[in-house]
């Protein structure tokens, strides 16, 4: 599968022997919360209250409701009310100026290089965002390809992180096994449930210590969720050859 041609949908491989690294996209691999983060918070108030005839304030409650019930807004809407989830993903995550808000870093694109294995970007975004944000990062030659929100759905159903089901189905489509898989993200919940699927996880924390200090419970070693805390993909890069275990 080549990055960006089109998303990750089916196995695409026979089975591999090494590693694959599953990585997040927002708060991982670039800063989304200064600029990015709250647009989309803005537009999906804005999709609620236009598309379900609520005041704003109703519609920024609700949706934040689903987001703490279901681990997103999306999934709420589509159990409760009848919206067009591709709809409402295009709507939600419109950026024609993708390339002033996200820096070009070749930092990263070597750091991504060096991980030894099959890179491939799985986030909860839809797939033309997760595109744009890729290009825009200038880390397309570094990954294989892009598992977006539109891809993780089973029977109908959206199953996106941190759903255990869609993390081993995931490794499955893949051709390998969980525990030669790996999530790095910077959300300890997405982590317990990629952990609780039999995977490695690796929690990234440098964009988010930069706002606020992670809390105690989110450091490795702390519970068995984490298994080895980084501050950038670049630290995991130069610490992945010296561990046997990764």
């Amino acid at each position: 599968m080549r990055a960006l041609r089109r998303p990750l949908t089916g196995p695409t491989a026979p089975r591999r022997a090494g590693r694959v690294w599953f990585l997040d996209l927002d708060d991982t691999l670039h800063d989304a919360q200064p600029t990015i983060m709250p647009r989309i918070d803005a537009a999906m108030t804005d999709y609620v209250a236009q598309h379900l005839g609520l005041a704003r304030e109703e519609a920024s409650a609700l949706r934040l409701g689903y987001w703490k019930r279901y681990g997103a807004t999306l999934l709420g809407l589509v159990t409760h009310h009848p919206i067009d989830p591709h709809h409402y993903l295009r709507e939600t995550h419109r950026f024609p100026d993708m390339h002033r808000l996200v820096r070009r870093r070749p930092a990263l694109a070597r750091a991504l290089r060096q991980l030894p294995g099959r890179r491939i970007i799985v986030t909860n975004g839809p797939w033309h965002y997760a595109r744009a944000v890729v290009r825009a990062l200038g880390i397309a030659g570094s990954i294989e390809g892009i598992v977006p929100i539109e891809a993780m759905r089973f029977a109908g159903r959206f199953q996106p992180k941190p759903s255990r089901p869609m993390m081993r189905r995931l490794a499955a489509r893949l051709r390998t096994r969980p525990s030669s898989c790996v999530l790095v993200d910077d959300a300890v919940a997405n982590l317990a449930g990629a952990r609780a699927a039999g995977l490695r996880t690796v929690l990234a924390t440098a964009l988010k210590e930069a706002r606020k200090p992670a809390p105690a419970r989110a450091r490795a070693g702390s519970s068995r969720r984490v298994e080895l805390q980084v501050q950038s993909i670049s630290q995991l890069s130069r610490r992945v050859p010296s561990r046997s275990t990764f």
